[in-house]
């Protein structure tokens, strides 16, 4: 900071140097103003030019003619042990209010779904999600509770739903933005393993979508992408706190 702040001040005097007070001279020469400035300004020709020494950088400064110098500056080095206190505690204030503000997973966010079960009904069919359990697809009489028809969509895989997101994690790092627009984004959980198809004679899987959307969690829909797998969609309020 004390670097930046050095520059700034010569850069204000170097200006204002050489709007107002520098006077006929040779190239080379030292030009000091009636105000005697704090620092001294050398002016060199690319004819004569400036041998740095190992101590100084340099910074290309306009002037407000848009005309560019090289300006060579003695760097300044302070030693760790030699920070002020009171730079030290504005670090500490950081890194915590950092990690105070460190936003929370998804997952972390749906936490409070955790022994909930959702129920959505589509015509004959009815649909159950137990978060990080299962997924029923059943069908209850009307005069009885008990299901007289049910197959398994899925069972929650954990190992299946980290490598899903982490490949999305990767593509969206290298496309270096969101890989959907803000209304189609989403979090998902895998579930596989469910009942066999008769169809494919593969078990039935189906992928759980998390969606921001309010007022409260529950299941919006639910369809077949092919033949016996699945994508239901269930909306997360809490989702709602992080910009996924």
């Amino acid at each position: 900071m004390r670097f930046l702040w050095l520059i700034v001040v010569l850069y204000t005097v170097c200006n204002h140097v050489l709007a107002d007070q520098i006077f006929p001279g040779h190239v080379g020469a030292t030009f000091r103003s009636s105000r005697e400035p704090k620092y001294q300004i050398e002016f060199h020709s690319e004819d004569s030019p400036f041998l740095p020494d190992d101590d100084q950088e340099s910074i290309v400064i306009p002037n407000k003619n848009g005309e560019n110098y090289l300006c060579f500056l003695p760097k300044v080095e302070k030693a760790k042990s030699e920070k002020p206190i009171t730079q030290l505690n504005i670090s500490s204030m950081i890194v915590e209010t950092e990690e105070r503000v460190k936003l929370k997973t998804p997952d972390e966010l749906l936490e409070v779904l955790k022994g909930s079960c959702f129920v959505r009904q589509e015509g004959w069919w009815s649909y159950e999600l137990c978060y990080q359990n299962k997924i029923r697809q059943f069908h209850v009489e009307d005069e009885k509770e008990k299901a007289v028809q049910e197959f398994i969509l899925g069972v929650y895989d954990e190992e299946a739903t980290a490598a899903f997101n982490q490949n999305l994690s990767d593509i969206s790092t290298l496309k270096d933005h969101p890989s959907k627009d803000a209304s189609q984004r989403y979090h998902a959980h895998q579930y596989t393993n469910g009942t066999i198809c008769d169809l494919t004679n593969e078990p039935r899987e189906t992928e759980v979508r998390f969606v921001c959307s309010e007022p409260r969690a529950m299941i919006s829909s639910i369809i077949e992408l092919s033949t016996c797998k699945y994508a239901l969609t269930v909306q997360s309020p809490m989702l709602c706190k992080h910009p996924f």
